[in-house]
């Protein structure tokens, strides 16, 4: 599988992989970043352990991690994945991603996602993008709402969190059909 790298002049999305997962140990450490995710990475152990499911999930052709570093700070900031890749159906999955709270509200975040969903529809050719958010998080579903992402439904009690709460999770999609208008809408002046 050919490694991409996803780059504007604002962030730069490389591999995730064992030999830089160690660059986000820091920001994998603040408090709460990742609360309504069911993975860990508050210790070394659980962020290893987080990168290498991604690292695995990659080799078996379902995943694409990326790590994310922000040009105009010069710092990595976090990371994001493509995930669930179904390649005959042409649908996949962007999440699994957490930035550092000085990344956050920086733009950082709308330059992650237009290189990914123009990689995912221009470049991979999937006919559909989706978004799997905990109902609980605002933030995130706002974020993916301003994306233009449809909200499809609301699995109930579908995920099992790591203080054993049971979440919903509110389904997004983008179609293939509605990209056009998305990147002209959304993402003009990129």
């Amino acid at each position: 599988m050919t490694i991409p790298t996803l780059e504007d002049n604002r962030v730069k999305l490389t591999l995730l992989g064992m030999s830089n997962y160690k660059k986000l140990m820091d920001i994998a450490r603040e408090p709460d970043l990742v609360q309504y995710s069911p993975g860990k990475i508050d210790t070394p152990e659980d962020l290893k352990a987080y990168v290498q499911t991604a690292v695995d999930d990659y080799y078996n052709r379902t995943a694409i991690p990326f790590i994310i570093f922000d040009k105009q700070a010069n710092a990595y900031a976090g990371c994001t994945r493509f995930g669930h890749m179904n390649r005959h159906s042409k649908v996949l999955h962007i999440g699994w991603t957490w930035i550092g709270r000085a990344f956050q509200g920086t733009r950082l975040n709308k330059h992650v996602k237009f290189l990914m969903l123009q990689y995912a529809f221009e470049t991979l050719k999937f006919d559909k993008v989706e978004f799997r958010v905990d109902e609980r998080n605002l933030r995130s579903r706002k974020a993916v709402e301003k994306l233009d992402a449809k909200l499809e439904g609301i699995l109930r009690k579908d995920t099992l969190m790591p203080d054993g709460f049971k979440r919903n999770t509110c389904c997004y999609g983008i179609l293939k059909e509605e990209w056009h208008g998305i990147k002209a809408h959304v993402f003009e002046g990129f």
